[in-house]
């Protein structure tokens, strides 16, 4: 049986303070991108592979934390995790060269992979507990958190080094983590008796080849979904800057218009699907982000740049959520990490995908092809109505 009322309302307090705090660092490194990339002397090209490291680690260390889940329990993983990842992310502006920028990469990625499995399972557990599409509500606490970061980044790019600012940040966020993981630890996990298709909800039974079916559909619209997101965050900055000729304060805030945007189509997320049900929100949004991602990338002014950047955020919003919420509901831990995995297998593609495609194409040129993956994110949620009408 859930635990009282309070518990619940504390549980959910807490993990939106993770949520906030993930998104704030991993904004504060992505901000510093351009920066690094100067001190390391990277091309576009070693740059994306660079980068790779940060989805490669996310990828190969999600499955294992879904069963590092369901042994130990997701609040002691996300602390863990959380801990972790306020440590890493010093580490990028100590090193000279692409191959060292990678190393570290790795070890940021499998904090980052992660601590979003786990607070993701823990979110899953409470909504399917309190009865209510409040996923959104804790991807909007990230996509905050990543706005202020980036809002931060761009205000100190010009004063701090990446190394004080990054330290800065491991700083602040082993400082929450110690305040919000104790809390976090003393809060008994909810255990909701049912998932969605009847089955208990506790993980341990293999799904069926129809659940798992679905997980993957999920999985592969949170995949068109990150490739976007990471896209955006490690490249969007650079796309100003470079294409546009807009100063490092101003690049940042391309990324705290997709933030800013992200979190308003977030927190308004549950009254979205409370009224349009999910496959609506899917389709709305896909076609939404193409568009607003066609005239980021394409736009030849900063301004219109960053309204199409603002317009890929709301169409962004609410995607990643309700696959990662579904796929939970449906298989537990294990569900969450498989979707997750999936999802970040984007963002695993996008970063050298979009660097060689810059090489020989352009940056803006590479950029369309998030609006095309947003498109087929609608066209999936499009063609799977019927399995995910209820």
């Amino acid at each position: 049986m859930p635990g009282p009322r309070s518990d619940l309302v504390r549980l959910r307090v807490v993990l939106t303070v993770f949520f906030a705090l993930d998104g704030f660092v991993f904004a504060g490194w992505v901000v510093r991108i351009p920066a690094i990339k100067q001190q390391t002397g990277a091309s576009a090209s070693s740059l994306g592979l660079a980068l790779l490291g940060v989805s490669a680690g996310a990828v190969v260390t999600m499955m294992l934390t879904g069963r590092l889940c369901r042994r130990f329990g997701s609040h002691p993983v996300t602390v863990v995790c959380g801990v972790l990842l306020s440590l890493s992310v010093a580490l990028p502006p100590h090193t000279h060269s692409a191959f060292a920028l990678g190393l570290v990469l790795l070890l940021f990625g499998a904090a980052y992979g992660g601590i979003n499995v786990a607070f993701n399972s823990a979110a899953v557990d409470l909504v399917t507990t309190l009865r209510r599409p409040i996923m959104p509500s804790f991807h909007a606490a990230f996509s905050l958190g990543g706005m202020l970061g980036a809002g931060l980044g761009g205000l100190v790019a010009g004063h701090l080094s990446p190394s004080w600012h990054l330290f800065g940040l491991t700083l602040l966020g082993l400082l929450v983590t110690a305040v919000a993981g104790r809390a976090l630890l003393r809060i008994e996990p909810p255990r909701p008796a049912d998932r969605a298709d009847g089955a208990p909800h506790d993980g341990t039974r293999p799904p069926d080849a129809r659940t798992r079916g679905l997980v993957v559909v999920f999985g592969l619209i949170a995949l068109c979904t990150a490739y976007g997101e990471g896209a955006m965050a490690d490249w969007g900055a650079l796309h100003l800057e470079q294409d546009l000729g807009s100063s490092a304060g101003a690049a940042a805030l391309g990324y705290s218009c997709f933030a800013l945007a992200m979190t308003a189509g977030r927190l308004t997320g549950t009254t979205l699907l409370e009224r349009l049900g999910r496959t609506r929100t899917v389709v709305v949004g896909g076609a939404t982000a193409a568009a607003g991602m066609l005239t980021g990338a394409l736009a030849p002014a900063l301004w219109a740049a960053l309204i199409g950047f603002a317009v890929t955020g709301l169409g962004l919003a609410n995607l990643f959520p309700v696959a990662v919420e579904r796929a939970g509901t449906l298989a537990g831990p294990s569900g969450v990490a498989i979707a997750s995995t999936l999802g970040y297998g984007g963002m695993l593609l996008g970063p050298p995908a979009i660097g060689f495609m810059a090489d020989w194409f352009s940056l803006p040129a590479a950029l369309t092809s998030v609006a095309a993956l947003a498109a087929v994110a609608a066209l999936i949620g499009l063609a799977t109505r019927r399995a995910t009408a209820r």
